[in-house]
């Protein structure tokens, strides 16, 4: 048995965040598919929805889970500003066509000296087979309580910045 100094803390909130994220990345996954082979070249994306003649290709991001009202409008903003600086098209209105839909999940972890959101944006055509996911973390400051306290406008900045520069390089391919 090891001494009660060398033993590890876990807090409960964080054990629980945790899990749910697991939960949440599993119930993303489609049926388990054998590995395919490598390829040499990075597959070229299919224009599988309705290409507006006018816009062009275009996307439009359902509502996201996880993230609370104030948290998921903000990061909304962001988004819209940065596809704007990348040239990506975004439809805005509820139920509207468009080339790709965005489903986006977040969740929230932290402690009183340190936090970090976790995202995933799954690009979907329009009969809902994920084509594209953009996942990652970003450091927040503590807080104790509610960990989405802690997250500042400049964490949101930066999980739109790299999830329009990913959807960017992914059209691009």
């Amino acid at each position: 048995m090891l001494p009660i100094s060398s033993q590890k803390h876990f807090s409960i909130p964080r054990i629980m965040a945790g899990l749910l994220l697991a939960g949440l990345l599993a119930a993303c996954q489609s049926s388990p598919q054998p590995p395919s082979p490598i390829a040499t070249a990075a597959p070229t994306p299919s224009i599988s929805g309705q290409v507006d003649e006018q816009n062009g290709v275009t996307f439009a991001f359902e509502p996201f889970t996880g993230a609370p009202g104030n948290i998921a409008d903000e990061l909304s903003e962001f988004i819209g500003a940065e596809a704007r600086k990348q040239g990506i098209t975004l439809v805005r209105r509820v139920g509207a066509s468009a080339t790709y839909r965005v489903n986006g999940y977040l969740a929230a972890t932290g402690q009183p000296s340190n936090g970090t959101v976790f995202y995933v944006f799954d690009i979907v055509d329009n009969s809902g087979k994920r084509l594209k996911r953009i996942s990652g973390t970003e450091a927040t400051g503590g807080a104790s309580g509610d960990p989405w306290r802690s997250v500042s406008s400049g964490t949101l900045s930066r999980i739109a910045n790299r999830s329009m520069v990913e959807i960017k390089a992914w059209l691009n391919r």
